[in-house]
């Protein structure tokens, strides 16, 4: 069974359509607009071996705010309508990938409630080229809303602003597939005791 999710948003501040395959290969085509942010998601396909796809259009004469949120927003949507009822999954996932000096620990339940914990050094670069670095935690919030997943993000040290942020969407990309993969020995089985997900 196919396990692909597509949402298209539109808003009077964006137009945005994200395409994902859980089962694919790592193939990524992402346009956002933001160079980094088109960088952290190449690694979020890449790593996560999911197929991605991302076009979004957004306001940015104003800022890239709207554009980066909404394309979160979006890849949460369809990382959920992806999931499908979570049948036969191991559900959790983690993982803890360094970059040079900084290091990123993260873990994730495809619970189906919403939560994030995330902290990484204080006093970061503001910016990485257009990128707002205050804008990953809110990457991060707007993708764990629409996915409703349960994610703690940890990067207890690091001093380059790049390595910080790129180590979490490294370490997410591959959380998030161990997580979404299917279990062998669990063909069939909602992994709750709930029976709901």
């Amino acid at each position: 069974m196919s396990r692909v999710g597509r949402v298209e948003r539109t808003t009077k501040e964006t137009s945005v359509v994200v395409e994902i395959d859980l089962d694919g290969s790592g193939k990524v085509d992402v346009s956002t607009g933001v160079g980094f942010y088109d960088h952290m998601l190449d690694q979020l396909g890449r790593h996560g071996l999911f197929d991605l796809t991302v076009k979004t259009e957004g306001d940015l004469h104003i800022d890239s705010h709207h554009t980066i949120e909404d394309t979160a927003l979006a890849l949460g949507a369809a990382f959920k309508q992806a999931l499908g009822d979570k049948v036969g999954i191991y559900r959790f996932g983690n993982c803890t990938v360094p970059l040079d000096e900084s290091l990123a620990q993260v873990t994730v339940d495809l619970s189906g409630r919403p939560y994030l914990v995330h902290t990484e050094p204080e006093k970061m670069a503001p910016m990485i080229g257009e990128y707002d670095t205050t804008m990953t935690r809110h990457i991060l919030e707007s993708f764990v809303a629409q996915a409703q997943i349960a994610l703690h993000v940890h990067v207890p040290y690091g001093r380059n602003a790049h390595h910080i942020v790129e180590c979490q969407f490294k370490a997410l990309a591959r959380a998030l597939r161990y997580a979404s993969e299917r279990d062998p020995r669990a063909a069939g089985i909602l992994p709750s005791t709930k029976g709901a997900l």
